[in-house]
């Protein structure tokens, strides 16, 4: 049984009629949201926020979650005409901003952006003085922190130095290579420091150059190996590696894992250093900086790690739905990133939780929203977050009003047809009511799905909750039929299993609640008589337990009846669910035998009884031994009664003759003309004879 073409032409046309009804103009959404910006001080500062959507549509402004009362213009844009890095109160203009925009359905966040103060503040390390023997290899760095990152360049004696001189390396992160120094390479370096806010210029330091005479051999040595960074999809990653010896060193790259560094978007910098242009996920790695002696196997490593992250992207986002009040909808909403993205939901612009109506499962991807009323009405958004950025989606939940959508069906039945068939009727509605009805769907399960839970719910039965993800053969399916339709046949089912099947009617704005569910089993016989075993408890209480079939659908139920065998006219029975396979009977009649009996059915009937005798007097399990399908009697069981006492009786009366009994003992050997005492012999006797 398959997903009929019919079936997903109603759900295409209902996915179409709600984003038409539901959706198109009336939604809110963004064309632009604020984004991250530095700002300079005392100087003006516009954030966008730009929105479609019905009107009239008012938007306003929060800071670190505080409205924001002055600068908002009229298309929505936030203006800060002069930004200060303090007010009164000691308060800044940076922080986290986000827009609001409201209309008649409800109301949608933006993103939060961050917004920072462009700043340049003191170096945190200035380069060192060097000397660096002819030929070698010289290293000088310089650290500052800048909003936003610095422009690293160096002077060489209060002079730019020239970037066209090919043994000059430098890296942004604010490093200089010099490769094969010469003696005009001595001199001050320092390092000039530049971005939006202002320039600086770190402390000088002595680069000396030492003359080489006759070089000795000197084994490779890396002077500064890759670190750990972590950087963002479409990012540069600069990895440095510098190594010195004699004769010079020759550097290579390679992955830890054994993988390929590939050639595009990659390339080597100065005599060993590896820059990745446009990073993507696959570039993650543990990446190995080898120090190779030319002409033998001689080398050094260093290792450094490479974490590329993603920002979230949405993989499912929330569809728009209209739905009749008392009823339900259910929004899902996933992501992937790396890291992993959390979800959070907004409902109208404020943190949903979990509520008497609102169910979050599913890691929060699936919102279900249950028993719907007027203040569930709302702008429902998807927040997916992680280290790498953030991502938002968005879906309204109307109410339906009026005779918009079809009443649930009536009158459904079920007969079984066959061992693989099931026939469904229903009521024809009245003709104003088909008019609006573009057809029907037929949803069907074997029992042991959610559909079960209902329908104990209707038999009085209390059930016990299970785990939906672990019933894989009970999943729903659905046939659509016509709306002229009001009959329709189930074919290819299993023999011997129970089904569950309800219906909907559907019309251009959305299906009707579901029809009374209705529970068939298709013919091919009676389960099998079901196994189980008892634990004692304790004198007045006992646990019992039985195997469940492999597969949903075969057993509609359990029957477990109880009663004292010495009194088998006073009998308890329970009823159970099909996936239900335990029960504690308490509150028996102490120290007391009792007969337990379990049947298993279906709709062609009950199995054979199992039946196993209990004593409330054992501390132990009594474990099920072969089922015993006969029908006891009251003089039978009387006669089990009668014959175990006797049983009992006959073991002490043994074991009396044994202790007590006469016999004579055979003299040891070499041993003669010994016997027992006369005394003794006599009392034996005497002893018998009692």
């Amino acid at each position: 049984m398959k997903l009929t073409w019919m079936t997903t032409m109603i759900i295409t046309m209902m996915m179409r009629m709600s984003c038409s009804g539901v959706g198109g103009a009336s939604e809110l959404s963004f064309l632009k949201e604020p984004s991250d910006v530095i700002a300079v001080k005392d100087r003006p500062l516009m954030l966008d926020c730009l929105v479609e959507g019905e009107g009239p549509i008012s938007i306003t402004w929060r800071k670190d979650g505080v409205a924001v009362e002055t600068g908002v213009l009229a298309n929505g844009t936030l203006l800060i005409s002069s930004f200060s890095k303090k007010r009164r109160g000691n308060a800044t203009d940076a922080g986290e901003y986000d827009c609001a925009a409201r209309n008649r359905y409800g109301m949608l966040i933006s993103r939060k952006a961050r917004v920072q103060l462009a700043s340049l503040p003191k170096f945190v390390s200035h380069p060192q003085s060097v000397a660096v023997d002819e030929g070698g290899v010289a290293r000088l760095t310089c650290q500052v922190n800048g909003i936003p990152e610095a422009n690293i360049s160096w002077h060489k004696d209060r002079r730019p130095l020239s970037t066209n001189e090919p043994r000059y390396t430098l890296l942004p992160n604010g490093v200089l290579h010099i490769n094969a120094v010469r003696q005009s390479d001595s001199g001050l370096f320092r390092c000039v420091a530049s971005n939006v806010a202002k320039t600086r210029y770190s402390h000088e330091a002595q680069l000396s150059v030492t003359r080489a005479g006759s070089r000795t051999y000197k084994e490779p040595v890396i002077l500064s190996g890759p670190q750990n960074l972590t950087i963002n999809v479409h990012q540069t990653a600069i990895l440095e590696c510098i190594a010195t010896g004699n004769p010079r060193p020759i550097v290579s790259w390679s992955r830890l894992d054994g993988r390929s560094i590939g050639v595009e978007g990659v390339q080597v910098l100065g005599s060993g250093n590896l820059m990745i242009s446009d990073a993507t996920l696959q570039h993650s790695g543990v990446y190995v900086c080898s120090a190779n002696r030319p002409g033998s196997r001689s080398r050094r490593t260093a290792l450094g790690r490479l974490v590329v992250q993603a920002p979230p992207e949405f993989v499912h986002w929330p569809q728009s739905v209209s739905r009749p009040a008392g009823g339900s909808a259910v929004f899902s909403c996933s992501a992937t990133g790396v890291p992993e993205p959390h979800i959070i939901w907004l409902k109208n612009g404020k943190l949903l939780g979990p509520g008497a109506n609102v169910k979050l499962a599913n890691g929060n991807t699936t919102l279900a929203i249950t028993r719907i009323a007027p203040n569930d009405e709302a702008i429902y958004q998807c927040i997916a977050e992680n280290s790498a950025g953030a991502n938002q989606a968005s879906a309204r939940l109307a109410i339906s009003h009026g005779p918009d959508l079809p009443e649930a069906p009536s009158g459904l039945l079920v007969t079984p047809l066959s061992s693989s068939s099931l026939q469904l009727t229903w009521d024809e509605p009245p003709e104003d009511v088909t008019q609006h009805i573009i057809g029907y769907v037929l949803h069907i399960r074997r029992l042991g799905g959610k559909s079960e839970t209902q329908w104990f719910k209707t038999q009085k039965v209390q059930p016990v909750p299970f785990d939906l993800s672990s019933e894989s053969d009970s999943a729903e399916l659905q046939e659509a039929v016509s709306k002229t339709t009001f009959r329709h046949e189930f074919s290819n089912l299993e023999a011997a299993t129970t089904y569950s099947i309800y219906l909907k009617a559907y019309s251009a704005l959305g299906g009707s609640r579901q029809s009374s569910v209705v529970i068939s089993t298709t013919l091919g016989g009676v389960p099998s008589p079901p196994s189980f075993f008892t634990k004692v408890l304790n004198q007045t209480a006992m646990q019992v337990y039985w195997d469940l079939p492999s597969k949903p659908g075969k057993v509609e139920g359990f029957k477990l009846e109880y009663n004292r065998v010495s009194n088998p006219h006073l009998k308890g029975q329970e009823t159970f669910p099909g996936h239900m396979n335990t029960h504690t009977l308490s509150n028996l009649e102490p120290r007391s035998l009792y007969e337990i009996q379990l049947v298993a059915f279906n709709g062609n009937g009950e199995s054979p009884i199992t039946r196993h005798l209990v004593s409330l007097e054992e501390d132990k399990n009594t474990a099920a031994g072969p089922s015993c399908k006969c029908d006891w009697s009251e003089s039978s069981r009387w006669t089990v009664l009668l014959g175990i006492h006797g049983g009992v009786a006959c073991v002490l009366c043994l074991l009396l003759f044994i202790l007590l009994g006469y016999r004579r003992r055979k003299p040891p050997p070499g041993v003669s003309g010994v016997s027992a005492p006369a005394e003794d012999a006599e009392t034996r006797q005497v002893s018998i004879e009692l």
